[in-house]
C-alpha cells in the first residue's frame, strides 16, 4: 500500500522542509503555510523515501525535506505516473499530476556532497483539485487519467 511518510512545510523558498506530520492542502493553493503554495502548476513536491534511500546509500544524512518536497511517499514509483493522473491523498485531498521532475537551474547543496540529487529526476508535482486534510500514515491511491488533463507549465509563475 503506497502511503505519506512526511508532510513537510517551509515558510521560505529555497530552504529545507521541516516534517510537520500534517497539513492541510487547499484546492487551486497547495499546502497551506508552505511557500511553494500559489495559482500554478506546482503547488505541492512529492517525493518517494525510496529516492531519499538512493542518498543515503551514497553516504548523506538526509531525512523527508531535505529535497524540499512537501509530501514524503513509500511504496508508490511516482514517476510511472503520467501527467494528469489524479492521487488522492487521505481520504479527501485529491491532486493531478502536472510535471515529472524539474530543472535545477542551480545545483543545491546536495548536489554538491553527493555530485548529484534525486528530486529533479525523480520528483513530481501536483495541483491540488481537493483539498483535505493530510497526515503521516495516510494512504495515496492512483485515480485514472482523466481525458482532457491541461499540460505542464500551464499557469507557470516566474
Amino acid at each position: 500500500m503506497a502511503m505519506i511518510v512526511a508532510v513537510c512545510s517551509s515558510e521560505k523558498k529555497g530552504m529545507r522542509k521541516q516534517n510537520v506530520g500534517q497539513g492541510m492542502l487547499e484546492a487551486g493553493f497547495g499546502l497551506t503555510g508552505d511557500a511553494h503554495g500559489g495559482p500554478w502548476h506546482r503547488q505541492v513536491s512529492l517525493l518517494a523515501i525510496e529516492s531519499i534511500q538512493k542518498m543515503r546509500d551514497l553516504g548523506l544524512d538526509v531525512h523527508p525535506g531535505d529535497f524540499a518536497e512537501n509530501i514524503t511517499t513509500e511504496g508508490i514509483d511516482l514517476t510511472a505516473l503520467p501527467i494528469g493522473a489524479r492521487l488522492k491523498l487521505g481520504s479527501e485531498a485529491v491532486g493531478e499530476v502536472t510535471q515529472i521532475g524539474k530543472e535545477c537551474h542551480t545545483r543545491c547543496a546536495i548536489y554538491h556532497q553527493a555530485g548529484d540529487c534525486v528530486m529533479p529526476k525523480e520528483g513530481i508535482f501536483i495541483r491540488v483539485l481537493a483539498g483535505g486534510l493530510v497526515r503521516v500514515g495516510d494512504a495515496i491511491e492512483v485515480s485514472e487519467l482523466e481525458t482532457g488533463a491541461k499540460v505542464a507549465g500551464e499557469g507557470e509563475r516566474p
